[in-house]
């Protein structure tokens, strides 16, 4: 074992002054030889899974997103009377500025300042060809009573407020039927003071559905960027039934306690690209939906041709990258690559159940990095989360064309958990080039109505995976 140590210092000495591929690949090769003699409590340098080459045009979607003109209007919270003291609300400043602000929605378009300060602040709604600028040190804080967050309709994907029955609160910054919307500046924060809310989750007070930071409905052309967004009621950030959406270079920040906090949900849309974000949340960093059960079929608004690129962070009960377990109005054509995800319950995580129907097909998975990971991949099922009675027990979604490949895991707790639904579908699962080192408590995969591909995997596969006449999707 000393000479093996040696050795790999030698090897590390030597890409460290000389970098190549065939010595990255030598390495990998090494490390993975080593890994067979370490006990799994070992730990492995995480260095060595951030080590890459840098590509001087790294590829990008943000061309889902049109480039809007400057605004011919540009003013200030303060022409409205807001005070940015951080006790004076300024919720009538928020809504007077807007109501003023929709009259150049046909005549140039307008833009809304926020200058440094701390501006206490209720939910207030956008408008179209409208941008939100958020000056660097500039605070919008979200009002703790509640009655600053109206209640609102049910989204009929989901016919009832996800966590309560009923209605359910406004996002603090709303929009329905908006487009060319600009949501940016120089990582201003947008702060939820969601402290609140998830204790009246955790003491079962909650009377209607907590309120997102962020949502867009029914809206086309939206960038969100350059900004913090921090310790959110609910779901942070959440366009659904919307297009052409860009979102990148976002710091998202909750406790990694706090209830219910997704990072960025893109729920039934369409062309969405999430690039280039840190989340730290106590849920999924990103979870992929399309509505719930019969309300999600019945609308069939699926969420399709989404890319989730170069996104970080960590979620100690949840993954980095989740898709449903609302996907009842079908979900399809999703791209995620170089995902960096540790200490966390899961990487990847299909999530769903009977009763959803619906559809997750062409999801190509590639380029992830774990460590300390519970699960690396998994599929889940049993959740037995509906929105009523009215659920149908035979709608069993459909997999078709999963693909994970170069996917490298140090330290996790199991190998992955692919729990699939009796009676649903599975055609096209594929795993090529999947890593699982340091494996502590059971190196064996679980695999339950799976069936698939696996090649150049470890530790090895099930055997539902071992079906060679399922490799198609593979050799694309």
């Amino acid at each position: 074992m000393e000479s093996d140590k040696a050795t790999f210092v030698a090897l590390v000495q030597g890409i460290c002054t000389r970098p190549s591929w065939p010595l990255l690949l030598l390495l990998f090769t090494f490390l993975t030889l080593l890994s067979l003699q370490l006990p799994s409590s070992s730990v492995f340098p995480v260095w060595f899974l951030s080590a890459s080459l840098p590509s001087p045009h790294p590829p990008t979607c943000s061309g889902f997103f049109r480039d809007v003109p400057p605004r011919k209007v540009v003013m200030s919270i303060a022409d409205f009377g807001g005070v940015g003291d951080g006790k004076t609300s300024n919720t009538a400043s928020f809504r007077k500025a807007i109501r003023y602000m929709q009259r150049f929605q046909n005549r140039g378009g307008s833009q809304l300042n926020i200058p440094s300060g701390t501006w206490l602040t209720g939910s207030f709604n956008l408008t179209s060809n409208f941008t939100l600028f958020l000056h660097r040190g500039a605070v919008i804080l979200a009002s703790q009573d509640p009655k600053e967050w109206p209640i609102i309709e049910p989204l009929p994907s989901y016919g009832r407020g996800r966590e309560r029955l009923g209605g359910r609160h406004i996002s603090l910054i709303h929009g329905n039927g908006l487009s060319n919307v600009v949501i940016t500046g120089q990582n201003g924060t947008v702060d939820g003071q969601g402290k609140i809310w998830w204790e009246l989750w955790w003491n079962r007070t909650l009377e209607h559905t907590r309120g997102h930071l962020l949502e867009l409905m029914n809206s086309d052309n939206v960038l969100i960027s350059n900004l913090t967004f921090r310790n959110s009621p609910f779901w942070t950030i959440h366009p659904v039934y919307c297009s052409n959406v860009l979102i990148k270079g976002m710091t998202i920040l909750a406790p990694l306690n706090a209830p219910n906090t997704d990072g960025i949900d893109p729920d039934s849309s369409t062309n969405v690209c999430i690039e280039d974000n840190y989340i730290e949340s106590g849920d999924d960093l990103v979870a992929i939906k399309s509505g719930w059960d019969q309300y999600g079929i019945t609308m069939a608004r699926p969420s399709t041709n989404i890319i989730v690129r170069r996104v970080s962070g960590t979620t100690p009960t949840c993954s980095g990258v989740g898709i449903g377990s609302e996907m009842s109005g079908g979900i399809s054509n999703i791209k995620i690559e170089n995902l960096h995800v540790w200490d966390s319950a899961a990487g990847v995580r299909i999530k769903s159940d009977k009763g959803r129907g619906g559809y997750i097909t062409n999801v190509s998975i590639s380029d992830i990095r774990m460590e300390r990971v519970k699960i690396p991949i998994r599929f889940s099922r049993g959740s037995n989360d509906h929105p009523d009675d009215g659920w149908d027990p035979q709608a069993v979604p459909r997999f078709k064309d999963i693909l994970f490949s170069n996917v490298v895991s140090v330290n996790s707790t199991k190998a992955p958990v692919l729990e699939g639904i009796e009676g649903s579908s599975f055609e096209g699962l594929c795993f090529k080039n999947i890593t699982l080192l340091g494996v502590a408590l059971s190196p064996t995969w679980h695999c339950e109505y799976v069936s698939g591909f696996a090649t150049e995997v470890l530790p090895v596969p099930c055997h539902e995976l071992q079906n060679n006449t399922d490799s198609s999707w593979c050799s694309r």
